[in-house]
């Protein structure tokens, strides 16, 4: 085992500050990377803080993690000493089941084992990017391209993915019309790939503030969701909807502005259960779904995606120290559009 830096939290009630974790010596099939950036999701405040239960501390968030590899298994085929590599959200699964099968191990019918606050096959807690090195299964560890700006990378491993994965899913691309609620660290990256399928994007924000950079990012509308004249005159309009904002809100108002068969896809967790009313689905024929992040080969092909078409996070760099002032500023939505901790500043 080998120790190495880290941050921490201690408790649900304790903040994140430095602290030694061992990460385990390279197997055969195993990377190990030495960390450069980590992005910050608003998930890792929900599971530092247990607000979701179950929380197994002491806990190392972080799953949006960049780095170059340092040392690789004797086994290990697709990866080599001195390549950049990316982790995910989680880092191992079942492997047999008809999801992993299937290529979207994100759905593993035994579960996924998630890159922090989880355990691994042998029980052992699982630590995540807020580190300065990480050991993984080469077939959980992504390929990064030379070509982008790391920093900007990092995020596209979860709030990149987390997006990038329904819009394919449901196909979506030119001649469709395109809502996406919020403009945050996932709304952003929903506005530029949705509008880089070639669909028609308008922001829907609460925020008449953000009316410039929802267009700079790549929308060709932008809506007030406060404007009770303006969400009706969006009733019926729109193919599709990407809702990725975590706070409470009424379902029923986003539903409403789908067209016949129209579907809205649900990638933010708000922290109570929202009320669906019959109506907002039956009367258009509309359907209201889910996705979670994406599987490895899915991963792959949307940093390859990321790549050829020069697509990355804007983000917030800081230092390691700034963590819990990051946290109290997520919460307030003040962050365009991702923190990334440099983790030079951890070692």
């Amino acid at each position: 085992m080998t120790p190495i830096n880290a941050y921490a939290a201690q408790t649900e009630s304790s903040p994140i500050a430095p602290f030694t974790i061992e990460r385990r010596e390279v197997g055969p099939q195993d990377v190990q990377i030495d960390i450069l950036y980590c992005g910050v999701c608003h998930s890792d405040i929900h599971q530092a803080r247990d607000e979701w239960g179950g929380s197994i501390f002491p806990m190392v968030p972080g799953h949006e993690i960049v780095g170059r590899i340092i040392k690789v298994g004797d086994q290990v085929t697709d990866f080599k000493v001195g390549e950049l590599a990316g982790v995910g959200c989680f880092v191992d699964s079942c492997r047999t089941c008809p999801s992993c099968l299937a290529n979207e191990e994100q759905y593993c019918d035994t579960a996924m084992v998630a890159t922090y606050n989880d355990r691994d096959k042998e029980g052992n807690p699982t630590y995540g990017g807020y580190s300065t090195q990480i050991v993984t299964d080469q077939k959980y560890t992504l390929h990064v391209s030379e070509k982008l700006a790391l920093e900007g990378v990092a995020p596209l491993l979860c709030a990149g993915i987390t997006t990038y994965s329904p819009l394919r899913h449901w196909n979506i691309g030119k001649g469709h019309k395109v809502a996406i609620v919020g403009l945050g660290g996932l709304g952003h990256m929903g506005v530029k790939f949705a509008a880089a399928f070639g669909a028609d994007v308008t922001v829907l924000s609460t925020s008449p503030s953000k009316e410039k950079d929802a267009l700079a990012l790549g929308a060709h509308h932008f809506a007030v969701t406060k404007d009770e004249a303006t969400m009706k005159s969006l009733q019926g309009k729109f193919d599709f909807i990407l809702s990725t904002i975590s706070a409470q809100h009424d379902y029923n108002q986003y539903l409403n502005l789908l067209t016949l068969n129209g579907t809205m896809v649900v990638v933010g967790v708000p922290p109570q259960p929202s009320t669906v009313h019959a109506f907002s689905l039956i009367g258009k024929r509309r359907s209201l779904a889910g996705s979670l992040i994406g599987g490895i080969k899915e991963t792959q092909e949307m940093l390859d995606y990321c790549a050829e078409h020069n697509i990355v996070s804007d983000v917030e760099v800081i230092k390691a120290d700034y963590i819990n002032e990051a946290y109290e500023r997520m919460l307030k939505a003040d962050v365009r559009y991702r923190f990334v901790i440099d983790i030079a500043s951890l070692k």
